[in-house]
């Protein structure tokens, strides 16, 4: 949630920083609001010093003989009235929480206008794959070699479903081994959360209630519950509603989860086989920091998702990305692309983001300070680390050979028994 007193300061400035994601929102009747809000502070402020000088009063009158009976009369009338006005009160702060609610997160200044047509790639890894023989796109070579079930998965579950097989559930389970491994190694602590969560672990997040029909619901659970899109929704939430100790900070977390998304894609040639689909395997990263720490955290979880992709091998490149193209709880966010040899295209297998106070805020996550003791909102940061099903294909193409047999990348070896060379069936 943006910070009331930045609109209340500069409400032209943050239109146009609002605008740059492509929202277009009128402040006056929040302003009017917060006005009213003002008045009714200063009236209810009023009443109850009146109400206190009034009864403060009663003693000395009883002393001196007099009637204190129109003193608590006009204590009574006051305190009706002031009951009116601090019903106003909390509908008028009610309202101005609804107003701000749907608002996006600010982009940070340096960021262009636009969506995924302005974003800008800023590092490369490696140069597209050129092979000397008729390659193989990563449906072919995952049914050749055994390694997907495209057709079973359908069969169970429908489009944007497949089953992992023998050597293919192998390579994705070493995929994530190896992001594991990697994780504990930099101090992360490993997190297994739910993945049924409950409604505010959404809100916090920033998915609802404006987002709340791209999420799997569960029907007839009460209170709402919902199943996971990413574990970030679950880590976002580990402090909420808590003060931490700024010596506690920064916090790193990673955790290992399916994402389920309602949105599988199409039948386009980009996005068949394992490119989108409703059940993803990912490694999530996560950090609670100060506000100092935001940016140094930001560039720590991008390097550590480009430290896994050069691990691997792999032909990728960073982007950042336009205003409009990043989610509307983040404030920054770069992407991570894999190259698909089969499609000529990059696609996105991690993007690092930060959110700033926007989840903090709306979560009630703080900390004290330590120097002072003032309590503050703690920024909140997260990074895919990485996601399966756009590595796995990729990783299928760029390592294919013209037997029609995949590499496996050396440092997957330890966890695939020490195999080398994943070679196609044979009928």
């Amino acid at each position: 949630m943006i910070d009331q007193k930045l609109i209340i300061e500069n409400p032209t400035l943050i239109q146009e920083k609002l605008a740059k994601k492509g929202c277009v929102v009128d402040f006056t009747p929040f302003l009017n609001l917060v006005n009213e809000r003002k008045e009714l502070l200063l009236k209810v402020e009023n009443a109850k010093a009146e109400r206190n000088r009034l009864s403060a009063s009663v003693p000395q009158i009883r002393k001196n003989g007099g009637d204190v009976n129109a003193i608590f009369a006009r204590v009574k009338e006051i305190a009706a009235e002031s009951a009116k006005e601090e019903q106003r009160l909390n509908e008028v702060e009610n309202e101005i929480k609804n107003f701000l609610l749907p608002l996006p997160n600010l982009p940070d200044d340096d960021l262009v206008a636009g969506g995924k047509e302005n974003n800008v790639p800023i590092f490369e890894n490696g140069e597209p794959q050129k092979f000397n023989f008729k390659a193989k796109d990563h449906v072919e070579l995952c049914t050749s070699l055994g390694l997907i079930d495209y057709e079973r998965g359908a069969k169970m579950s429908g489009h944007g479903c497949w089953v992992y097989t023998g050597l293919g559930a192998q390579l994705e389970w070493a995929l994530l081994n190896f992001f594991i491994s990697e994780h504990l190694k930099d101090g992360y602590q490993f997190i297994l959360p739910p993945h049924i969560l409950n409604y505010e672990s959404g809100f916090v997040a920033g998915q609802f209630p404006k987002f709340i029909d791209d999420v799997f619901g569960l029907e007839n659970v009460e209170p709402k519950k919902f199943i996971l899109p990413t574990a970030e929704t679950a880590l976002v939430n580990m402090h909420r509603n808590e003060i931490l100790n700024e010596n506690e900070l920064p916090k790193k977390y990673f955790a290992y989860t399916p994402c389920y998304r309602k949105e599988a894609g199409t039948y386009r040639t980009e996005e068949r086989g394992m490119i989108r689909g409703y059940q993803f395997n990912k490694v999530e990263m996560f950090q609670y920091t100060t506000e100092e720490g935001d940016m140094p955290a930001f560039e720590e979880l991008v390097n550590k998702a480009v430290s896994l992709m050069k691990k691997l091998g792999l032909t990728f490149r960073v982007s950042k990305l336009a205003a409009e193209d990043i989610s509307a709880s983040m404030a920054r966010t770069y992407d991570i692309e894999v190259y698909i040899p089969s499609m000529n295209i990059y696609k996105e297998v991690s993007s690092v983001s930060t959110a700033h106070d926007y989840q903090a805020r709306r979560g009630m996550i703080r900390y004290r300070d330590k120097s002072t003791g003032k309590i503050k909102f703690a920024h909140t940061l997260n990074g895919s680390g990485l996601a399966t099903s756009r590595v796995f294909p990729a990783l299928i193409e760029q390592y294919q050979q013209e037997d029609g047999s995949v590499i496996i990348p050396e440092v997957l070896r330890p966890f695939m028994g020490g195999l080398e060379v994943i070679k196609p069936i044979k009928k």
